[in-house]
């Protein structure tokens, strides 16, 4: 086996490759953007960004390494290698999708476009592209989260868990909080946050309710976790809604036929929980290894 390490680079279609494929031909596209109040040029200049962002990481992978691309779609199905290094090019959110399939392979987050994303994950610019190459022993190891069923179906997540119904009814099940005891409930469903989700869902929970729980740093070992409108009833409980976690973790017992939990808002990427079943909530052991 080559001792060359493979540079994948991650990235996704752009909102103009998504265009040409609902639509057909340019013409066709902009017609559809113009008819809406918007100009084709637009769509097409951050085309270009992002492809010139791409071919820019490509050419500064050095000649004796390997390298592959990966389409967004494409990441449930590829199989990283350990000695893999990581190039996203493209939003924030794309780190996310791509971490919970990752174990400890050093990830760069490219912005394609500066100035036009928040920047918290795809950190550098593609001229930066062969130095970060060649430096990925700097890493900032960001906690994740994980849920993990009673039969060991297991789904890790960046930013946050959520569990709850599939649809807009109430989920009903029991929540064991370690140290708190037990609690019937029924609600919108819960999150459990990492300090990199707090920014996020989180925080809008967090502010709403003018909780007082410090949000964790994205390196710490910490968790919050936010229960969605309980209902309190004759047979379930309000009590048990907001809380940390810095060991062990939260024990769900699906009372409804079927809840489901998802990570990072990717909701093709599911666990069903069945009527009884078990699903255990905490911090991961696996981390993020975020380069620069």
């Amino acid at each position: 086996m080559s001792s060359a390490p493979r540079v994948v680079i991650v990235h996704r279609r752009t909102e103009l490759d998504e265009l040409l494929a609902r639509h057909g031909t340019r013409g066709q596209a902009a017609f559809f953007l113009s008819s809406r109040g918007r100009d084709i040029a637009e769509l097409e200049d951050r085309h270009q960004q992002t492809v010139r962002a791409i071919e820019r990481v490509s050419t500064a992978v050095p000649v004796d390494w390997r390298r592959g691309t990966l389409e967004r779609a494409d990441i449930d199905r590829f199989l990283f290698a350990p000695d893999d290094i990581v190039v996203v090019v493209g939003q924030d959110g794309l780190v996310a999708n791509v971490a919970k399939y990752l174990d400890g392979q050093p990830v760069v987050g490219v912005d394609p476009e500066p100035g036009r994303n928040a920047g918290a994950l795809v950190r550098h610019d593609a001229k930066d592209a062969a130095e970060l190459l060649r430096s990925t022993g700097s890493v900032e190891e960001r906690t994740m989260a994980e849920a993990v069923l009673d039969d060991g179906q297991r789904l890790l997540a960046l930013n946050e868990v959520f569990l709850g119904h599939p649809s807009h009814q109430s989920a009903r099940y029991t929540l064991d909080v370690p140290g708190a005891g037990g609690e019937a409930q029924s609600s919108s469903g819960l999150i459990v946050s990492t300090g990199t989700g707090a920014t996020g869902w989180c925080r809008s929970i967090a502010l709403e309710r003018g909780s007082q729980l410090a949000m964790p740093a994205p390196t710490e070992r910490r968790l919050l976790w936010f229960v969605r409108e309980a209902w309190p009833s004759p047979a379930t409980g309000a009590s048990l809604t907001a809380g940390e976690l810095t060991g062990g973790h939260l024990s769900v017992v699906a009372q409804s036929d079927r809840l489901v939990a998802f990570g990072d808002g990717v909701e093709s990427d599911t666990l069903v929980i069945g009527w009884g079943q078990t699903v255990r909530l905490g911090v991961a052991a696996q981390r993020l290894r975020l380069v620069g």
